[in-house]
């Protein structure tokens, strides 16, 4: 794997997940109470024995820069690489930002072509899986391939949102359609028990969708940007000109747990799905393949236990550093330094936490001058939601989507509803009794 480099690409503007992407890229997105979605990906690679990786980045990338630069020092930490960032710029010879996934790469060809090596891996920064690259990458060697491409088992509804490949017994790609319908939905069916799945979970799932993930050889990659410098996107445009052209594609088959968190419908359905008993579809608690963020792991927050103060909590997660008094949480996720106040009630929902702490009298004092604390304030209930980070949220407030609102903007009042979920914005406060 020393032989490997890896190329996060950090992903557009991150609309669909707006507001959540508001003030921070898409990759930075806090995930699971304590961790962000760009450290799925890095730990995959660090327990892959694949330690030099780019991010690539263009939108709203401070947070993630920080968190990057503070999280992976792989040079201390796993005894060399590193993660750098590669953030969008204007050249003379490239006067425009990143247009695609092929573009981003192509605008920094020039850089990872002095790197001495035989494959690079191509990653999302949005995705949350656990994949042994390795495994991956030895079978784009053992197969001789140019290209590989990592494939999904889908039903054929998951089907038509995904870029779908045909491939032979042995799994070479024969035929790649971006988001068949119809008749061409149909035509790219694969006896997908070829690849191990079960005779009923092939006739359920017969699709073979991309994950965005490949493994390109070293000329390939280049013969193709090169060649092709209109062409902007890997899935709608340089993989159908790979195999058009007569490369020797193959398709990796991984069936387990995938999410493409694009959506807030997702990413709220990803994150909350982790307090299912007795095992969730994605689990953190995996000692031989942990993913890694920045407390004790690598460079620690110091944050103290959390404390509980005669409240009901069910298949919840709580981060370090909470303070939560009597209130009843029911399937919901807290994140790191939360403050949830007497008589709360918290229901589906992913509360964020806060980036900081704010002390008895600091909270007393805000309240006599009219203000409202970070956190949860007394007598309030939330159900079917997201607080970001830093918000304030009132006493004897409601949050229910009592109107049952598919989707809105609110900013003016400090959120927004997407899918049918509330989201109150980083750092925005609700006032006492506001009703939503």
């Amino acid at each position: 794997m020393k032989r490997v480099l890896a190329i996060i690409l950090g992903g557009g503007a991150g609309t669909r997940l707006y507001p959540l992407t508001k003030m921070r890229a898409k990759p930075a997105v806090p995930l699971a109470g304590k961790y962000r979605l760009i450290d799925i990906p890095i730990s995959n690679c660090i327990n892959s024995n694949i330690n030099k990786m780019y991010v690539m980045t263009q939108f709203n990338s401070a947070s993630l820069n920080r968190h990057l630069s503070q999280t992976f020092n792989l040079s201390n930490s796993f005894g060399g690489g590193f993660v750098e960032v590669l953030a969008a710029q204007q050249t003379p010879d490239s006067p425009s930002w990143f247009e695609g996934t092929a573009d981003a790469v192509r605008k920094y060809q020039w850089l990872f072509q002095e790197w001495d090596v035989d494959e690079y891996l191509i990653l999302s920064g949005d995705q949350l899986y656990r994949m042994d690259y390795s495994l991956f990458i030895e079978h784009h060697r053992r197969t001789g391939a140019d290209l590989t491409v990592a494939a999904l088992p889908v039903d054929p509804k998951q089907a038509e949102a995904f870029g779908l490949m045909r491939t032979d017994e042995q799994g070479s790609i024969k035929e790649f359609r971006e988001k068949p319908k119809g008749d061409a939905l149909r035509e790219m069916v694969v006896d997908t028990s070829r690849f191990g799945l079960s005779k009923e979970s092939a006739e359920a799932r017969p699709h073979l969708a991309s994950m965005g993930i490949y493994v390109f050889s070293r000329d390939t990659l280049f013969d193709l940007l090169d060649k092709h410098p209109k062409y902007k996107d890997f899935g709608k445009e340089l993989i159908p000109e790979a195999l058009k052209r007569g490369d020797n594609l193959q398709s990796y088959v991984f069936d387990d747990y995938w999410e493409d968190i694009g959506t807030i419908g997702a990413f709220y359905e990803a994150n909350l799905a982790l307090t299912q008993q007795p095992q969730p579809p994605f689990s953190f608690y995996d000692e031989k393949f942990p993913i890694y963020t920045r407390p004790r792991d690598l460079r620690p927050r110091y944050l103290p236990p959390s404390k509980l103060v005669d409240a009901q909590i069910t298949n919840s997660i709580v981060g370090e550093g909470s303070i939560l008094k009597s209130c009843s949480i029911n399937h919901c996720v807290l994140g790191v330094r939360s403050r949830v106040e007497s008589d709360v009630v918290l229901q589906d929902t992913l509360v964020m936490g806060a980036d900081f702490f704010e002390s008895s009298d600091e909270r007393a004092l805000l309240r006599e001058r009219g203000g409202i604390p970070v956190g949860v304030g007394a007598g309030t209930t939330v159900k079917r939601a997201i607080l970001d980070k830093n918000t304030r949220i009132g006493s004897n407030v409601t949050i229910v989507n009592k109107d049952n609102v598919e989707e809105g903007d609110r900013s003016d009042q400090g959120f927004y509803i997407r899918n049918g979920i509330v989201v109150v914005q980083k750092n925005a406060t609700i006032q006492d009794g506001t009703i939503i």
